[in-house]
């Protein structure tokens, strides 16, 4: 803009000679014209300096603006991006988390059932074990009565023997006797024979 004015107060100082060709002065012009064209030259300066400027600032806004754009453009295209990588591991993590939580409630299930069938074995064993004490207790008192009724037997057999052995010897004793004087009594008529 002050380029423009320069150049253009040059070229008016230019045009207004004081003196023609011949030597002859002129009458300047007057002073409401001369700045009725110095206004005239200034103002088309400026439209041309304004227009410049806004050519220029067009230029650099429609730059700016594609550039915006293009950036713009690209950061919905990453955010496209991220979103569909957000939204295919977004629902790969929920399926696989679906899956782990079916999972650990299925093994929650299993423990739980494996924790009672744990509780009723341990009820099935104690009851196991109460009666087989029960049983070995009565086995226990079964086996006591037979060695005091084995042992009360055995008493009354040897009684038995024992009188029954006092009877044999005394039979024996008896026939003994009995074949004695059996054998006396031949002798004494053997000899009764032999001597009358």
């Amino acid at each position: 803009m002050k380029h423009h004015f320069s150049s253009h107060a040059a070229n008016m100082y230019r045009n207004s000679p004081v003196a023609d060709k011949h030597g002859r002065k002129r009458s300047s012009p007057g002073p409401p014209n001369e700045i009725q064209k110095m206004l005239q030259g200034l103002g088309g300066g400026i439209k041309q300096a304004l227009l410049a400027k806004r050519i220029m600032f067009e230029a650099n806004a429609k730059a700016s603006l594609k550039s915006t754009n293009e950036k713009i453009e690209q950061g919905w295209k990453i955010q496209k991006q991220r979103q569909n990588l957000h939204f295919k591991y977004s629902q790969q993590f929920l399926t696989l988390f679906q899956k782990w939580d079916t999972d650990m409630r299925k093994s929650q299930e299993q423990e739980a059932k494996l924790a009672g069938m744990f509780q009723e074995q341990q009820k099935i064993l104690q009851q196991a074990r109460i009666v087989q004490n029960q049983r070995l207790e009565k086995l226990r008192n079964v086996y006591k009565e037979f060695l005091k009724s084995s042992q009360a037997l055995d008493k009354d057999h040897e009684h038995l023997l024992t009188d029954e052995q006092s009877e044999v010897r005394e039979e024996i004793a008896k026939m003994q006797n009995k074949i004695m004087r059996e054998a006396l009594a031949m002798v004494q008529k053997s000899l009764h024979s032999l001597l009358f």
